[in-house]
C-alpha cells in the first residue's frame, strides 16, 4: 500500500539583482576638449569681435562723410560718439550736385549691368551647350576654356589696346563691356557648365519625349533648375565690374570715367578733399552690397549646390 505523497513546491528563486558595470566616462584627447569648447559662447563671441573689427573701416568711412570738413580736419571720425551734433548730410547733398560724380555712377550703371547681363546670357547658353549638347570636339573646347580661366587681365592689356584702336572702340563704353564680358566668360561657362550637368538626364529625357525642343528645353527646364548658379554667377559678375579700377582706367571714356576712376582722379586733384571722396566712397560701396542682399539667398543656394546630395 502506498502512501500518497505530498506535492512537490519548488523553491523561489531569487535572482540576483544585476549590477551595472560603471560606467567609465571616455576620456577625449585635448584637440576634441579645444573643438568642444570652441563650438561654444566663446567662438560666438570671437566671430562677432572679428566681424566688428571688420567692419570698423566701413563705419569710420560712413561716419566721415557725415561729417563737415572742418570737423573732419579737426578730429578723427570717432568723435561723433561725443558730439552726435556734428552729424550732417551736407556732404551728400554736394556730391549730388557735382556732375563728375553724377556722371560716373550713370557711366558705370552703363558699364556693369550690360556687361553683367551679356556673361550671364551667354555663359548660360553655352554651358548648357558644354553640359547637353553634342558636337565635334566638345570636350577639347572645354578644357581651352578652362585654359583662359589662368590668364592674366594685364597679359591682354596691349593686345586689345591695340585691337579696339584699330575698331575704333578704344575709350568708349563698348570697349569696357566688351572687355569685361571677354575675361567673364571663362568663369561663367565653367561654373554653369559643372551645374547644369547635375541635372538629372531623365528630366531632360522626358520634356525631348513631350516634344520639347532645345531652346524650349533650356528657357522652361534648364533655367529654372539653374536660378541659383545664375544668380551667383550675376553677383560675382557685378561685383568684379563695379569695383573695377584698372581695365576703367585704361579703357574708359576719360569725359565720363567710372566711379572708382572718378574717385581716383579726385585725390589726385584735390588731395584732402575727405568730404568729397568720403561719401562719394560710400555711395559706390553700398550699391554692390544692396545687389548682393537682395539675392543674398540665391547666391548661398549657388555657392553651396553639389555640396549636399
Amino acid at each position: 500500500m502506498t502512501t500518497p505523497q505530498a506535492p512537490r513546491t519548488k523553491a523561489p528563486q531569487t535572482r540576483a539583482p544585476r549590477t551595472k558595470a560603471p560606467q567609465t566616462k571616455a576620456q577625449q584627447s585635448v584637440a576634441a576638449r579645444i573643438v568642444s569648447r570652441l563650438a561654444g559662447g566663446a567662438a560666438q563671441f570671437f566671430l562677432v569681435a572679428v566681424a566688428l573689427f571688420w567692419l570698423l573701416p566701413t563705419a569710420g568711412l560712413l561716419l566721415s562723410s557725415l561729417r563737415s570738413p572742418s570737423d573732419i580736419n579737426e578730429s578723427g571720425w570717432w568723435r561723433v560718439f561725443t558730439a552726435p551734433a556734428q552729424l550732417t548730410l551736407d556732404n551728400y547733398t554736394t556730391i549730388l550736385r557735382n556732375e563728375t560724380i553724377t556722371d560716373s555712377l550713370l557711366s558705370t550703371v552703363l558699364i556693369t549691368v550690360p556687361a553683367t547681363v551679356l556673361v550671364v546670357v551667354i555663359g548660360s547658353l553655352a554651358g548648357y551647350a558644354f553640359a547637353w549638347m553634342e558636337f565635334p570636339g566638345r570636350d577639347w573646347w572645354f578644357l581651352a576654356v578652362v585654359g583662359l580661366l589662368v590668364v592674366p587681365v594685364q597679359v591682354a592689356l596691349i593686345p586689345v589696346s591695340k585691337l579696339f584702336g584699330e575698331i575704333g572702340v578704344f575709350e568708349t563704353t563698348l570697349g569696357v563691356v566688351l572687355f569685361h564680358t571677354a575675361f567673364g566668360l571663362p568663369f561663367a561657362i565653367f561654373l554653369l557648365r559643372n551645374f547644369f550637368a547635375e541635372i538629372p538626364r531623365e528630366l531632360l529625357e522626358a520634356a525631348r519625349l513631350d516634344g520639347a525642343g532645345e531652346i524650349r528645353l533650356f528657357a522652361r527646364v534648364v533655367m529654372p533648375l539653374g536660378g541659383p548658379a545664375i544668380a551667383s554667377l550675376g553677383i560675382f559678375q557685378f561685383l568684379w565690374v563695379w569695383n573695377d579700377m584698372l581695365i576703367a582706367l585704361i579703357f574708359a571714356d576719360s569725359d565720363a570715367p567710372p566711379i572708382t576712376v572718378a574717385l581716383q582722379q579726385q585725390v589726385r586733384q584735390f588731395g584732402n578733399n575727405i568730404d568729397v571722396l568720403a561719401p562719394g566712397a560710400f555711395v559706390s560701396m553700398v550699391i554692390p552690397l544692396a545687389v548682393f542682399f537682395a539675392f543674398q539667398r540665391q547666391f548661398v543656394s549657388g555657392v553651396m549646390a553639389g555640396a549636399v546630395k
